[in-house]
């Protein structure tokens, strides 16, 4: 019971942060996403999103700064393994079934459903 409550509280402090960087700042949707994947590298790679990964295990990991850090700890593994090459490739293949997954399911919501456009 206490993960659970873990998991939810870190992911939704995640989430709020987003929702309240939507509400109050000028920034786009794509900015954010932007902003949360890099912050996700940043705090990885300086070591402090591990331990809340560890932490509150989904509650990190889903969110789009755990993108970020499976991103960063893919190329840091492969740079490990293959030297400087693994730089551009280890993120990619960290990330890939999760992007795999995100191809696979939009691709099955667009069959399974009729799209309506947007009325502004």
């Amino acid at each position: 019971m206490l993960t659970y409550l873990k998991v939810f509280l870190v992911g939704g402090l995640l989430c709020a942060i987003g929702e309240a960087l939507i509400l109050k700042t000028k920034l786009t949707p794509a900015r954010i996403l932007v902003v949360y994947i890099t912050a996700g590298v940043a705090l990885s790679a300086a070591g402090l999103y591990g331990p809340l990964v560890r932490f509150a295990a989904a509650g990190a990991t889903v969110p789009l700064t755990g993108f970020g850090h499976a991103l960063a700890q893919g190329a840091i593994s492969a740079v490990q393994e293959t030297g400087l090459l693994g730089a551009f490739t280890g993120g990619v293949s960290a990330a890939a079934g999760g992007i795999a997954a995100a191809i696979f399911f939009g691709f099955l919501a667009a069959v399974c459903f009729r799209p309506k456009p947007k009325d502004y």
